[in-house]
């Protein structure tokens, strides 16, 4: 009737795709595959599993740091020759796929860096993070002494940081 009857009606369309995806906030998970334990790496899938409930639309960027020498060259082939970069893609793959997120809520990042809390900031500025989602360290005595990743970026994220510790883990932060 509002067509019809006012010539000067315009109506309200829906926002484009781009507007949508824009719009869409990122949860970018930090995944430590060398030393994280099988606890908490399903400690970290069921809590991004909550929040992606609370937050239908959201994107999620899975992300491991490779944390390079800071003397020294690395190489970017492992024993077998195969290309460490492209193993840590497939490796975070296989970590998100529980989630069963569509290829477009979805990606994957490698972060060369010297220090992984460093990296994950940089990471969280640069593409407007709006939540970072990482697990509690172990409690060795490296992480006593210098400072836990989940800690510095904790204590620094331009954004909400979910810091996940497995039930019944006793461990220090």
């Amino acid at each position: 009737m509002r067509r019809r009857f006012n010539p000067e009606y315009q109506p309200r369309f829906g926002r484009s795709l781009a507007e949508q995806v824009a719009a869409a906030p990122i949860i970018a998970v930090a995944v430590d595959l060398a030393e994280q334990r099988p606890q908490v790496a399903e400690a970290l899938r069921t809590t991004v599993g909550h929040i992606l409930a609370t937050v239908p639309g959201a994107r999620v960027a899975c992300i491991n740091v490779w944390q390079q020498k800071l003397l020294g060259l690395d190489t970017t082939l492992d024993a077998h020759g195969q290309n460490k970069h492209v193993q840590r893609l497939v490796e975070l793959k296989h970590w998100a796929a529980p989630l069963r997120l569509p290829e477009g809520r979805i990606t994957f990042h490698v972060l060369e860096a010297h220090g992984p809390a460093d990296a994950l900031l940089d990471y969280a500025r640069t593409n407007q993070v709006d939540h970072i989602v990482i697990g509690a360290s172990a409690g060795s005595t490296r992480s006593k002494l210098l400072g836990s990743v989940s800690a510095a970026v904790a204590g620094q994220a331009p954004c909400t940081v979910t810091v996940v510790r497995p039930r019944g883990d006793l461990a220090a932060p």
